[in-house]
């Protein structure tokens, strides 16, 4: 169970770095990705293809960041059949007094008589 666990917790990091790497090399203004590798016309054949392209990546690797975790969440969420049944917690209360009780212990005047 644990082995899996980390094995899932590993592609959702893996998952996680590829996502910010494709975020950071968009750019708002429509430039990105394709300005960088000489593309300044807009009019290049592939613009729009790349693009298209880091909008659907980002989308495709939030979508797997989110099942993976979903299935970790799962996975582990379930009762193990090897573990022990819990049982309810025993309350510790400060032993009872031995001896006299409070009513004892305060003493009672009688009504003065005139």
């Amino acid at each position: 169970m644990d082995t899996i666990f980390i094995l899932l917790m590993v592609l959702v990091m893996i998952a996680s770095i590829l996502l910010v790497i494709v975020v950071m090399a968009q750019n708002p203004k429509g430039g990105g990705l394709s300005s960088t590798f000489g593309g300044a016309s807009s009019a290049q054949f592939g613009v729009q293809r790349t693009n298209d392209f880091m909008e659907k990546a980002t989308w495709t690797l939030g979508a797997i960041i989110i099942v993976l975790i979903l299935i970790s969440v799962v996975i582990t969420g379930k009762p193990s059949a090897t573990a022990p049944a819990t049982t309810a917690p025993v309350k510790k209360e400060a032993p009872a007094k031995q001896g006299a009780t409070p009513a004892a212990t305060t003493p009672v005047k009688a009504p003065a008589t005139k």
